[in-house]
């Protein structure tokens, strides 16, 4: 401090503190040698507190109002001091502003997850986040647990070690609770009460503050975990999976033949799909076929029916009944130069070669003639 500064200190009578401020707790006033003059004025703001400590013992604590220093006003310091008439200007003592309003929108979160045992998922990770408001509610205890001998103590430097006790009170409670995690968001308002009922009592009488209020926003599931039950809940919606399967497939189908320009690539893609599609529809189709045979008598084993392989692109695909084959052939996929093979033939060859493939081949019967 310079020579302007100590004439201005020693020339001003009054103390106050005017906070522009959001988040400061505790502010010591500046004084030079902490030298304050008799009859001096203390001027103490609504939702402040003013705190004379001399020689680190708390003397008298002011709450709001206007006052003029006298041994009327200053007892304990007076007793502190030795005085029996008055004291002699100036006397030295330093004093302490002490914030007492709500400090909101603080906020807390787990930095790590908080393992649980869910009754439905089994182990699983929970993370948490919100906010609370502060107020000091025991100055004295404030300033004489936390604040010391520093200028001044905002709220941030009590941030960490408030977020660590929420976080552990969480865990404890979740804990405690065994309810699963999918009807966590339908309890925020009642856990949030008992959290801030636990919080408040581990702050109050050590550390002189107030959780004043304390809101859960979100507890979350990891997020590949709320992936996986995204595709559960998909599932659920959809239903029938092989109708769906099917659904899929037609419209793979149509934006094959909507692209000319994939070429044959395209149309093998469209004839694996489309035999895979009528396998599907003829396994359905056998799966709801009542058996035959008189009741107590196994039915005789099917004939065996050939079954086709059909060259695409170079590639082999297949085995397919003769149902899907000539499914092919009626649809188009299927032409007569084809390449098809099945057991009993010695090479590969042309689809309208193939015996059992020839009569779908043939020409349609001419148009009848024109009724006279």
């Amino acid at each position: 401090m310079g020579l302007l500064d100590r004439l201005r200190h020693e020339l001003i009578d009054i103390i106050e503190w005017v906070d522009h401020t959001s988040d400061m707790l505790v502010w010591r006033f500046p004084r030079w040698r902490n030298e304050i003059k008799n009859g001096a004025q203390l001027i103490v703001r609504p939702g402040q507190t003013a705190i004379f400590v001399h020689r680190g013992q708390i003397a008298d604590v002011f709450e709001p109002g206007n006052y003029k220093l006298t041994t009327d006003n200053l007892p304990i310091l007076s007793q502190l001091q030795g005085w029996k008439y008055g004291f002699e200007s100036p006397f030295k003592s330093e004093v302490y502003f002490c914030s007492t309003r709500q400090i909101t929108d603080l906020k807390w979160g787990t930095p790590n997850p908080v393992m649980l045992r869910d009754p439905e998922f089994g182990p699983i990770r929970l993370r948490a986040f919100g906010t609370y408001a502060l107020r000091a509610s025991d100055p004295r205890a404030l300033l004489k647990e936390l604040v010391g001998a520093g200028q001044e103590f905002e709220a941030d430097e009590i941030h960490e070690l408030l977020r660590s006790i929420i976080n552990q009170s969480l865990a404890d409670l979740l804990g405690e609770a065994h309810v699963a995690a999918l009807d966590l968001a339908s309890h925020y308002e009642e856990y949030a009460g008992k959290l801030k009922g636990v919080v408040a009592s581990r702050i109050d009488d050590e550390y002189g503050l107030d959780l004043t209020q304390l809101f859960i926003v979100n507890i979350s599931l990891p997020e590949e975990v709320e992936k996986a039950l995204d595709t559960r809940t998909s599932m659920s919606v959809i239903g029938d999976m092989g109708r769906f399967q099917q659904y899929q497939m037609g419209q793979a189908m149509t934006a094959a033949a909507d692209n000319p320009a994939g070429g044959g690539a395209s149309a093998g893609m469209g004839l694996g799909m489309g035999f895979a599609m009528a396998n599907q529809l003829m396994q359905q189709q056998g799966a709801g076929a009542p058996a035959a045979g008189a009741p107590g008598m196994a039915p005789p084993p099917p004939p065996v029916a050939p079954a086709f392989h059909v060259a695409v692109e170079g590639r082999t695909e297949g085995p397919y009944t003769m149902a899907q084959i000539v499914q092919g052939i009626t649809d188009g996929r299927v032409t007569p130069a084809t390449l098809v093979w099945t057991a009993g033939m010695a090479a590969w060859a042309p689809a309208s070669q193939v015996p059992q493939l020839t009569a779908y081949f043939a020409p349609g019967p001419p148009p009848p003639p024109a009724p006279k």
